[in-house]
């Protein structure tokens, strides 16, 4: 752990351009909250304190930054303004004593990475500055606070666009809003911040301004790519950051051995987990703690959220939560797998079937547009087309038990609870409401009664009468 080094997250901000119910900084970015992402790089860091400076839903943010990086010392900001003030605040949180550097991250800043700020904090230290600002080189830098640097090419101020001139506003090199402060340089700064100006509040900035009026040394360290820095504001922004992160995601896995069909159309969480030699095809999402192991493919159009499967499994469009796809299991077309689906080793389940609450084992398969919830199938068993597991009767939920090697016919309903035993049968239509013995057959008597001329007499004048009218008369007349 880096004694010497103190993070202040800045996380109280309204973001209304969101135009959302839900603050900015909890909006969902590839598995986390946008400030998720922001909390990881403090932790990669190991600071030895974290800071997250909160106010606007304060319960929602905190609660969600002690569940990304827990121990993060919350700070509520008062009802004074501006950035200045909240680092103002979580300083007076630090001890007394600390003395080393306080590096200042925006909540909103996602894809700003450990290394890059692990550089830039070597940089400050190498050069024992007080502060250094960090920096992006934009080709459109309008609306952000310009760079201004001497004629030695040294950092002389920041000046905000508002107040730049025209030779100013022509300064590609912006400020990225990300510092580092030596922490007694920026106390004694901190203390003669004052809020006049239009806004009435206490900027940061300002705090660079009267350390270069003491004769301080500040330095200002550009980002390698602009894109680095990029803060979220609205939801135009998300989905532009989103894709950004999600194109490194995949070319990280395509480095590592994964073949990925078309990154266009793959979407993939940072906590999900991938083996080599795994195929992801078109039209995939990947989320949460979702795993897959070798020689697996996956899709297309597939969504798979906490699922894990196993080598050499084939899952083709296919919507899956919760689940376990077994080594050498096939899973789809058009499959709906629901929380507590575990399908075994070669198993299978096909065409339009939807599972919840099912453990199908080894070499077992549910084929054809059918349902099982709650349920457990045994081993090497087949159950037929357009079979029901009935497990609701209204009040409570049931479980039924099929044994191994069972043959189950088309079209069957099994009632729960009910047991079928391991080699037992059922026949095609059959309804079982009660146990089925091992190695038996389960068949419904009620023998089909045909009533002649039922048609002509009902449905007279129809196509379906007129049809059968004229096989009468042919079969009449072969008779003959």
């Amino acid at each position: 752990m880096d004694q010497k080094l103190a993070i202040i997250v800045l996380a109280a901000g309204q973001g209304t351009r969101m135009k959302s119910a839900t603050p900015k900084l909890l909006h969902p970015l590839a598995g986390a909250p946008v400030v998720g992402h922001v909390l990881a790089t403090a932790r990669a860091l190991d600071a030895a304190h974290v800071i997250a400076v909160v106010r606007h839903e304060r319960d929602l943010v905190a609660a969600a930054v002690e569940a990304e990086l827990p121990g993060t010392r919350i700070v509520d900001q008062d009802e004074m303004p501006g950035t200045g003030r909240a680092v103002e605040q979580a300083l007076d949180a630090l001890p007394a004593d600390f003395e080393g550097e306080v590096l200042v991250l925006n909540g909103d800043v996602p894809l700003l990475n450990a290394d890059t700020l692990a550089g830039f904090l070597e940089l400050h230290r190498t050069r024992a500055a007080a502060a250094s600002v960090m920096s992006a080189l934009y080709e459109d830098p309008t609306g952000y606070g310009r760079i201004v640097r001497d004629t030695a090419g040294q950092f002389d101020r920041i000046v905000e666009q508002k107040d730049a001139n025209e030779a100013e506003r022509g300064i590609g090199e912006i400020n990225a809003g990300i510092y580092a402060f030596g922490a007694a340089a920026l106390r004694d700064q901190l203390a003669n911040l004052t809020t006049d100006n239009a806004q009435g509040e206490k900027y940061l900035t300002d705090v660079i301004q009267l350390l270069r009026t003491a004769g301080s040394e500040v330095e200002a360290v550009p980002v390698s790519e602009p894109w680095l820095v990029a803060g979220i504001n609205d939801r135009a922004q998300l989905s532009e950051t989103a894709a950004r992160l999600n194109a490194l995601i995949i070319r990280g896995w395509q480095l590592n051995g994964v073949t990925i069909e078309d990154p266009t159309s793959t979407w993939i969480d940072l906590t999900v987990r991938i083996a080599q030699d795994v195929t992801i095809r078109p039209g995939t999402q990947l989320k949460g703690a979702t795993l897959i192991e070798t020689g697996a493919a996956v899709g297309p159009d597939t969504t798979l959220v906490d699922c894990e499967v196993g080598e050499n499994a084939d899952v083709r469009r296919t919507d899956a939560t919760l689940a376990v796809i077994g080594a050498g299991a096939t899973v789809g077309p058009f499959s709906f797998l629901r929380p507590g689906t575990v399908l075994g080793a070669d198993g299978k389940i096909g065409a339009f079937v939807e599972t919840k609450n099912a453990q199908i084992g080894t070499g077992s398969k549910v084929p054809h547009l059918s349902y099982v919830g709650d349920a457990t199938i045994g081993e090497h068993s087949n159950i037929g087309a357009g079979s029901i597991f009935a497990n609701y009767d209204g009040v409570r939920k049931h479980h039924s038990d099929v044994g191994s090697h069972v043959r189950t016919g088309s079209h069957g309903v099994f009632v729960a609870p009910v047991r079928i035993g391991d080699g037992a049968y059922t026949a095609a239509g059959t309804v079982v409401r009660k146990d089925v013995p091992s190695g038996s057959l389960a068949v419904n008597v009620a023998p089909q009664r045909n009533i002649e001329e039922w048609v002509q007499k009902h449905r007279a004048g129809s196509a379906a009468a007129d049809a059968a009218e004229a096989a009468r008369e042919a079969s009449g007349s072969d008779a003959d």
